[in-house]
């Protein structure tokens, strides 16, 4: 269990495709080589059969296509906002969806902000790839890669067993055999998890173009690890019956606020949530 929530958390999510370039370069194929062609040597090499064709390819030879974040942020006086943000901000631009421009953009506000992160598998598969992903990238992010001498004196987001830095929400409840998909804690608990498109789903998107609809799964991967984030803190007493109330709310408002700027993509979200007690805006 987590010890504290930090003035600005960032409750964030990844989703990642198979590295063309890495395929071609490690398993000796041409340029020429159709990037479907690529993946499937890629699948293959990494034990592909024909019950599973598309087996899990290492985060060393996978590209960051789109990170998500949900921004809680408390202000001297208590005050609460939140917003949602996603990268790239424009999927069907190109030049955004350059892996190094994602990186770069999210690891500055992390290294400038030194925000408590929460994620979910966020330790053994989030924060490794990022770190393998920027040093292949060739980037220099000295604030994101800082760490304390003791990570319980500062922000670590590379020790989340003993950092309140980094939270991995996958470890709470956790040991041994008793572990659990966040689709499973998230569903258990009335929070939307998997809606029709699951992480196996993210390549196949990419071989179609689906680029917009890559990072509208990843924004509610973002909210289901956020909200799921918040129930934990309830039961740990952060916030009591009433406050928690409010701080779903807040979520309630912000998917709201979302739907109504074009994000129509969150309406499934909102519709397949059971919070109980929501105040509809006017």
């Amino acid at each position: 269990m987590f010890k504290s929530i930090g003035r600005k958390v960032y409750s964030f999510d990844l989703e990642w495709v198979p590295d063309t370039r890495a395929g071609r370069l490690l398993l000796g194929l041409s340029d020429a080589t159709p990037e479907l062609k690529v993946w499937e040597a890629m699948w293959k090499a990494a034990g592909g059969t024909d019950e599973n064709p598309r087996p899990f390819i290492k985060t060393i030879q996978s590209r960051i296509v789109s990170v998500a974040a949900v921004i809680r942020q408390e202000n001297d006086k208590g005050e609460v906002t939140l917003r949602l943000t996603s990268l790239p901000k424009n999927p069907e631009n190109e030049a955004e969806r350059n892996e190094a421009a994602i990186l770069k953009i999210f690891l500055d506000a992390l290294g400038e902000h030194k925000p408590q992160i929460v994620g979910f598998y966020s330790g053994n598969a989030d924060i490794p790839i990022l770190v393998q992903r920027s040093i292949i990238n060739g980037l220099h992010a000295p604030g994101f890669a800082s760490r304390p001498d003791k990570p319980w004196n500062g922000v670590d987001y590379f020790d989340h067993r003993n950092s309140e830095g980094h939270i991995d929400i996958s470890t709470v409840g956790s040991a041994y055999k008793n572990t659990y998909t966040l689709n499973e804690m998230a569903t258990l608990s009335g929070i939307p998890g998997k809606l029709g498109v699951a992480g196996g789903d993210v390549a196949q998107m990419w071989l179609d173009g689906k680029y917009s609809d890559i990072c509208h799964y990843n924004q509610t991967d973002a909210i289901t690890t956020y909200l799921t984030w918040l129930r934990i803190a309830h039961f740990g007493g952060f916030f009591n019956d009433a406050n928690y109330q409010v701080e779903q709310q807040r979520v309630f408002d912000l998917i709201n606020s979302e739907i109504k700027r074009g994000g129509k993509h969150l309406k499934a979200f909102l519709d397949a949530w059971s919070f109980k007690g929501a105040v509809k805006p006017a």
